[in-house]
């Protein structure tokens, strides 16, 4: 019989472990402030006709080896489109980051992207979740797997039928707790990019409106095996180590979607801002090639003064996409002030 000293005792540790247990089902701050500099930050979108579910940037890694030799780490990251961005920020470690691009439906993709990470506990389940598929009952087993074996492993399986509508129905009501305004357009076309990616599943591809994929864009397959010029995977799904960091970023609200063009007038000046009262450093910044659409015009020019007003220092660096008249693209990383743009 327990003593009135180890009832307590017991009475204490129990509400301890209830206590974090309740903890870990929350935010880890309230989504309102989530939603609330999204809207602070954000400028009227813009048109871009692409539908940028992931990147038609194949040498998108092969970058990652020269900013682990910079020593870029930390501070604050800045980037443009979808899921590539993820890979980056793992291997950089920014303690904040900021995915800013003209279209409306990126930020959509990436509440997505958002929603997918809450639900998901390993890689393996997040890429099963993203593609409709039902994933492996032992997920602690795949902890250690790799990227080559998760794929085939989705590769492998058909879209899990009884279990999808559960599934966007689940996901629908952890997009609604963020808690950013969002009409009911908004909602289906984040359903809409959804039913794509579990469409085409690995073989999905890049698309531009009103033109057919390229045959030389890479498939969402090819981006995920893709590997450096040492045959080094560096895929935010390629170790679990990195996925966990971008997850754990997203728990508490680290990456945040801003509607915005990087030549704008507001976007990109609020963000500036805010990082400035943070006290914190731009430490790299993705463009991919928007530069090559704003070279020859006054656009050029605010993105210059945008660039220039980002808190930086002599060890932050640019990553650009350099395409060739064949369709290949070349990542670069470069300093803010020798770019092609001469920011």
């Amino acid at each position: 019989m327990r003593t009135a000293s180890q009832r307590a005792a017991l009475a204490l540790c129990t509400l301890f472990v209830l206590s974090h247990a309740i903890e870990g089902l929350q935010p880890a701050r309230p989504t309102f402030e989530f939603a609330s500099e999204i809207e602070r930050l954000s400028e009227p979108e813009g048109h871009f006709d692409t539908n940028n579910l992931i990147s038609n940037e194949r040498d998108y890694l092969q970058v990652i080896p020269a900013l682990e030799s910079a020593g870029v780490s930390g501070g604050i990251y800045i980037g443009v489109g979808p899921d590539q961005n993820f890979s980056y920020i793992a291997r950089i470690q920014p303690s904040l980051a900021y995915i800013i691009d003209i279209r409306r439906d990126n930020l959509l993709l990436h509440l997505l992207f958002k929603a997918l990470f809450a639900q998901s506990t390993t890689r393996v389940e997040y890429l099963s979740h993203l593609l409709g598929r039902m994933p492996p009952g032992d997920l602690a087993r795949w902890r250690h797997s790799t990227i080559v074996d998760i794929t085939a492993y989705v590769d492998a399986r058909p879209p899990a039928s009884t279990r999808l509508d559960d599934l966007r129905r689940q996901l629908r009501v952890a997009i609604e707790a963020f808690g950013v305004p969002l009409s009911s357009s908004d909602l289906d076309t984040i359903d809409r990019f959804h039913r794509t990616f579990i469409a085409r599943g690995l073989d999905l591809r890049f698309q531009s409106f009103g033109r057919p994929p390229r045959p030389y864009y890479p498939t969402l397959r090819d981006l995920l095996l893709a590997t450096d010029r040492n045959g080094r995977t560096w895929n935010y799904l390629a170790r679990e180590e990195a996925f966990q960091f971008v997850k754990a970023l997203q728990k508490r609200d680290g990456v945040i979607p801003v509607v915005g063009s990087v030549a704008g007038t507001r976007a990109m000046r609020a963000i500036a801002e805010s990082i400035a009262a943070r006290g914190g450093r731009v430490s790299a910044f993705y463009v991919s090639n928007v530069e090559t659409y704003l070279r020859g015009s006054e656009e050029m020019d605010r993105f210059v003064d945008n660039v220039r007003r980002l808190p930086h220092d002599a060890r932050s660096l640019m990553i650009r996409s350099i395409f060739g008249s064949d369709g290949a693209s070349t990542s670069v990383v470069e300093p803010f002030f020798a770019a092609p743009g001469r920011p």
